[in-house]
Order: C-alpha cells, then structure tokens, then sequence
C-alpha cells in the first residue's frame, strides 16, 4: 500500500454518535442511577456541600476528554507509551494514508505503541489510537491500516467516549457492589461460628434488605444484572460497525488477512488449552460467549463480503 504524502480533504463531520454509541449510553443508565445513589450517601458526609459533591462528581465526566487525563489513563490503564523516533517514522505515514481516505484530521488523534507480543489494537478515550509492538513491525503496512482504520471508526462512531465515559459514571457502583460482597463474605464466615442459627439471621437479614432495596427502587437494582450482557451485545455490534468503517475505506481484503491471523491465533490458544486439559477439548459456556465483547471470527467475516466481492461494472 503507497504511504506517499498527498493533498487531503477534509470531510465536514469529523465525528458523530452512531445507534451504538447511544445504545451504549443508555444501558449504562441503570449503573449511572445506582452510582449516583452510592454518591448521594457518600456526599451526605459532607453536611452542606453534599450538593456540590454531587456536581463535582457529574462534572467529572468531562475529564474524558481532558488531554493530560488521557495520557494518565493511556500510561496506568491500558500500558501504553509514546512511540520513539523510529516507530513513529513507521506507523505515523500508515496514520496518514487512513485518516485521508476517511477525511478525518489525523493530528487530533494521538498515535501510543503497547510493548506487547499480540496482535492487538485499541481505540481509547476521545483521542488515543494504540497499536501493539507486534501489529507495527509484524504487520504489512496495508495490513495495519486495516487495523488502524478500525479503530478510527471506533472514534469516528462515538464508541470509544461513550464507553469510556459510561464505565467512568458507573464506577462508583461497582465500588460500592464490590465493598458490599467482601462485607457480607466477612459477615457469613463471622456468623458461622455461631452455628446454623447465625447462618439463617444474616441470610435472612441481608435478604430482607435486598428486597427492600429492589421494592423501594421499582426493581432497578434487577436490571442491572442483565446490563453485561447488554453491553456485550453492543460491543459486538461496535466492532461489526467499525469493520464496516475499515472497509468502506478501501482495507477490506487487508482486514480480511488480519481477521484471519487472530482466528490463527485463538485457535493455537485452543490447542494449548486442549493439550493442558488432557486432550478433552475446552468448551465455552453459553453465558462466556454473550459475555464475548468481540464476534467471532467467521461472524466478522461474513459482514465482510459485501466490500470482498468484486464490484460489478454498471
């Protein structure tokens, strides 16, 4: 694929929110409610300013976008680093040749390099694009603009915002969950020393305050226990959507090979796995597999073949 500098046209839309962006945002809704509760009881400790803590904490969100923010979570959360001199003068010509098919301003976004030996990629934030050290120098350049042009429409679609952005609303719920199962472990191993008697008390004491919770909230606490496997399912459909966006730019035979390498991949996995477990092969559960944030391999491919058919001339 020719990497050569040439004029680009920008497109007037740089960005929109696709239905899965949105989808996303309103699955994460019941989380946001249940943090808010959590933030609400949090703040009460705060006498007067239990308000303005609840602000600050809505308010917060804005650091998704927040550039010195992104780098923090690009660095601690997902382990990337900047690209040196050379891995720049490498993938940086390879960012060019993709945002100028899709008319997107290449400079709004940062390039970050994971030192990982797997073919990988991630679209992160509002501004960050991350390619693995095996991706960049095992890859064709052809090869990893198909990766690249995938995680552009991640970004183009919304995708990475708003979940970012819905992960960030929901965490203080998650905390909270977590707390809550590490007190009532500690509670129920605490009650059964004194016997069975103490075992039915808290059964009966903790059930009796779900319950209560669950009626006084209308049964919102219920659908949150649907809520992954919701975002599963938007997930999957995210990458379907960004496979497309690959592809319409033109990498689809590129995306096709690269698709075909991780299907190598996970089926070397298999193998191990197979070998470790005696020769009985590993079946994925049902739940793991709507739980899977990405579709399978021949799913992704055949969504494919509309952009791998030749083009019949009119």
């Amino acid at each position: 694929m020719s990497t050569e500098a040439r004029r680009v046209h920008l497109s007037n839309q740089q960005r929109r929110t696709d239905a899965t962006a949105v989808g996303n945002l309103l699955l994460y809704v019941p989380n946001f409610l249940c943090s808010l509760c959590v933030v609400g009881l949090v703040s009460a400790l705060f006498g007067d300013l239990a308000f303005v803590v609840i602000l600050l904490w809505i308010a917060s969100g804005a650091l998704v976008f927040h550039r010195p923010t992104e780098s923090a979570l690009a660095r601690r959360l997902l382990h990337l680093r900047h690209p040196t001199p050379q891995e720049r003068a490498k993938i940086e010509p390879v960012w060019r040749e993709v945002t100028a098919r899709a008319g997107v301003e290449g400079r709004n976004y940062e390039l970050w390099v994971e030192d990982s030996d797997g073919l990988n990629a991630v679209a992160a934030a509002g501004h960050i694009v991350g390619v693995t050290r095996f991706a960049m120098n095992e890859l064709p350049n052809g090869e990893l603009a198909a990766v690249m042009a995938h995680e552009l429409g991640h970004h183009v679609g919304g995708h990475a915002w708003s979940g970012l952005l819905g992960y960030w609303y929901a965490l203080p719920g998650r905390l909270a969950w977590r707390f809550l199962k590490a007190f009532s472990t500690f509670v129920f191993r605490v009650s059964k020393a004194f016997g069975c008697f103490g075992v039915v008390f808290v059964v009966l004491f903790i059930g009796g305050i779900a319950m209560a919770t669950i009626s006084t909230l209308y049964g919102l606490p219920l659908l949150i226990l649907g809520v992954p496997y919701a975002l599963a399912a938007v997930g999957r459909r995210a990458e379907l959507r960004a496979d497309e966006h690959a592809a319409a730019l033109g990498f689809a035979p590129m995306l096709a090979a690269v698709l075909g390498k991780l299907h190598q991949q996970e089926q070397q996995a298999e193998a191990q796995a197979t070998a470790q477990n005696g020769g009985v092969p590993v079946e994925e559960s049902a739940l793991s597999k709507l739980l899977s944030s990405h579709p399978d391999y021949y799913t992704r491919l055949h969504h494919l073949q509309p952009y791998l058919q030749p083009q019949q001339p009119r």
